[in-house]
């Protein structure tokens, strides 16, 4: 299973309303059209290395995923922000296999699909990893059955100061087990471990993958209150730039910090509704 970022999710209540948040900051969105279920619909903006952030809301207030989107609807109804994340695979069905070797809880892939505002129908496969909703600790596969140019449409013309998604801070109760997990599942070396007070978490990063597993420091921190509520899922989205100085610039960034050696800046979650930044 390559461990690069297929897409990741923010999941909210009211598409329209996200997609004007995230204007507003510089992360203008397209939008992707509505799910084969029904019940969902989607944004996106498309990075230069091939990656995706996503906004998924239902279609109409209150309305309920089914299968395995599901597992979002709670996290939408309640604008939780980041929610999932994904990585593509060429041959799904032997991904599965391998994991299910290896001890891991493997869901059976299933169909998906989207159409696009133009009319075109596009489908693929997904596999959920592990307990809980899809890509809330170890990624939801994806396999492409039509197209990948048509789930993923070229970045828009206007120059954009980060080229893809670098990293998946994801929240986890427990950081030891979550790192064996993690080893298990995708065969990694040992993390590199820091302590952020300003966060309020110990962070764990596979290096070399997009992977941070963030547990809080104590029971006063934001991410404890927030695994209370959403349990063991994504925190926050961290996107990669090729000139920090330029992001910083362009973007409507605010406090800054210091990770894993690379500077590192925040947009105002307040305005998204979601932890998302911007490191080099």
């Amino acid at each position: 299973m390559k461990l690069a970022v297929d897409h990741v999710t923010v999941c909210g209540s009211d598409l329209a309303a996200m997609r004007r948040s995230f204007a507003a900051v510089g992360l203008a969105t397209r939008y992707g059209g509505p799910h084969g279920n029904g019940v969902t619909h989607m944004d996106l903006l498309a990075f230069a290395d091939g990656s995706y952030l996503e906004l998924i809301a239902p279609i109409a207030p209150g309305a309920s995923a089914a299968a395995m989107m599901g597992g979002w609807s709670a996290m939408m109804e309640s604008n939780a922000g980041a929610g999932a994340w994904a990585v593509a695979s060429a041959a799904i069905q032997n991904d599965v296999d391998r994991l299910r070797l290896g001890g891991i809880e493997v869901r059976d892939p299933e169909p998906g699909s989207r159409k696009r505002p133009e009319g075109t129908v596009l489908e693929w496969e997904m596999a959920v990893l592990g307990p809980g909703a899809p890509g809330s600790v170890l990624p939801f596969l994806i396999q492409d059955k039509t197209s990948r140019t048509l789930r993923v449409p070229a970045p828009c013309d206007a120059p954009l100061p980060v080229r893809g998604v670098a990293c998946v801070v994801l929240g986890v109760r427990n950081l030891n087990v979550a790192i064996d997990l993690f080893r298990r599942a995708c065969d990694l070396e040992p993390p590199r471990i820091e302590k952020h007070e300003d966060f309020g978490a110990a962070l764990a990063h596979f290096v070399g993958t997009p992977i941070i597993l963030a547990a809080p420091l104590d029971e006063r921190s934001w991410l404890h209150a927030r695994l209370e509520r959403f349990g063991e899922c994504p925190a926050a989205f961290l996107l990669a730039t090729p000139d920090f100085s330029q992001a910083k610039c362009l973007l409507a960034l605010r406090e800054s910090a210091r990770w894993l050696g690379r500077d590192l800046a925040w947009f105002d979650e307040g305005m998204l509704g979601a932890r998302i930044g911007v490191i080099e």
